[in-house]
């Protein structure tokens, strides 16, 4: 052990030799690219067009985004739709609320095998998933505890890697394998997760660790609420909005970052926990679902920035002010508004909305709910004269979904997890079409504009 120590030390002292600065500033020397040269090699950035729409890469029947039409060349604002293997998720979660019961459960067997299932194969799909809820012996201590993570997606990844050490036939593709390796992830994503966090808890905040059993009788909603609850206690009304939360986020069609990350990593024939590993590591980014947080921490800051929530010049003046980038973090964005493919509307912002404000209502939290609504007003008028941004914005899920898991009472850190275990759902069911009817490793092409170089030999090169 002192052999390693010292190893160790000798690593970093020779390490620090080493003028990471100075050859980083090179490498920005070398590395700049002229934005004009998109445009002059028509490169479509980010595979998207100038006016946002994205380069068609695929094929799929499993979702429709859909924010505008194009016709004769322009691009026309619509209500945003969100469409689950032709079902609108409108009318899924509606008739889950009329009927009085839990939708996400609904949402795995159709995106997962095609179809709305029968109230028994929705039963065998809820008992299927209770059964697999359980982490293999040992994973827990082993996998997790072992070494935990400040950044619970973080982990959240490697714990999706080392469960294909569990796995006898980890690198099979036929769909039944596929599929039971989705149903056992999908089940397991919010033990994963739980554990993770008060792993992190006990470690970085010195806190309790409260682990519960598993109650086979729950479902992936009412699992998670008793799971984080030291008391495990939780309302219906409460497990139904987190159920609908789920559901909202279970998949958004191919071409989202995550998604679009398994399935490229699928199309090089790895294994799927591989894939799915590149698909969590991919939403962590705060361009993707780390969104949620930068919600509530703008927010946070114009709470304490602004006296009066109820007076939209005071809230409009701030907004200003973030706008012009002298406030919040400086980035001259408002978190939660503007969406790649939704103009006018995005529907799951309006269902969300809709049932925070039901939950909300006559509490404390109330006002905050309030105030975003006011900051989802005012913003398209002020991007216009502010910022001179002449299209269509509209607020996206991510305006209210942070704020909602507040309310529930999950800490910040579980908001981009929480988006993880439902969109595994997604990803799955992604995998599984570009393992089917994919047969072709993606592989863009990137333009080459770096010039030619007469190779000098070592003894004659000189530092620039």
């Amino acid at each position: 052990m002192n052999r390693q120590i010292e190893n160790y030390l000798k690593l970093q002292q020779e390490e620090s030799q080493l003028d990471i600065t100075s050859l980083c500033g090179k490498l920005i020397d070398y590395s700049q690219i002229d934005p004009s040269l998109y445009e002059k090699y028509h490169v479509r950035r980010g595979l998207r067009y100038g006016d946002g729409s994205g380069v068609a890469a695929g094929i799929t029947r499993i979702c429709s985004v859909h924010g505008y039409i194009i016709d004769e060349g322009m691009r026309t604002p619509i209500p945003g739709e969100l469409i689950y293997r032709g079902y609108d998720i409108k009318d899924l979660v509606t008739n889950a609320e009329k009927e009085d019961r839990f939708v996400f459960e609904e949402v795995v067997y159709l995106l997962l095998f095609g179809a709305l299932p029968t109230k028994e194969e929705l039963e065998k799909c809820e008992k299927a998933l209770s059964l697999r809820r359980e982490l293999p012996p040992g994973f827990l201590v082993d996998s997790i505890m072992q070494s935990p993570s400040k950044n619970i997606m973080n982990k959240l990844a490697r714990s999706i890697l080392s469960l294909y050490s569990y796995d006898e036939n980890p690198d099979q593709t036929t769909i039944e394998d596929e599929m039971r390796i989705a149903l056992n992830l999908i089940a397991k994503m919010p033990n994963l997760m739980n554990g993770a966090y008060q792993t992190k808890r006990h470690k970085f905040d010195y806190a309790s660790m409260v682990m519960h059993q598993l109650r086979p009788e729950e479902r992936t909603a009412e699992s998670i609420l008793s799971l984080l609850r030291s008391d495990r206690s939780y309302t219906k009304k409460e497990a139904q909005l987190l159920d609908i939360m789920l559901a909202i986020h279970a998949e958004h069609g191919g071409g989202n970052n995550s998604t679009f990350a398994c399935r490229v990593a699928t199309s090089s024939g790895t294994d799927p926990y591989a894939a799915y590993a590149s698909a969590i590591n991919s939403l962590k980014g705060p361009r993707h679902g780390g969104a949620n947080i930068k919600v509530i921490q703008m927010l946070d800051d114009i709470k304490a920035s602004v006296r009066n929530w109820e007076d939209e010049g005071e809230v409009a003046d701030c907004l200003t002010r973030h706008l012009k980038r002298e406030a919040g973090d400086r980035s001259g964005l408002i978190y939660g508004m503007g969406h790649a493919v939704y103009t006018l509307s995005d529907p799951r912002a309006e269902i969300l909305k809709r049932k925070a404000f039901e939950l909300a209502e006559g509490k404390e939290i109330e006002a905050e709910f309030r105030l975003l609504d006011t900051i989802e007003r005012l913003t398209p008028e002020l991007m216009k004269s502010v910022r001179g941004i002449d299209k269509a914005v509209c607020a996206n899920v991510d305006m209210y979904s942070g704020l909602v898991y507040r309310m529930l009472g999950i800490p910040d850190e579980l908001f981009t997890p929480l988006f993880a275990a439902a969109r595994m759902v997604g990803w799955s069911a992604h995998r599984m079409e570009e393992i089917m009817t994919g047969k072709r490793i993606i592989r863009p092409a990137y333009r080459t504009i770096a010039k030619g170089k007469t190779y000098i030999p070592l003894c004659d090169r000189t530092e620039d």
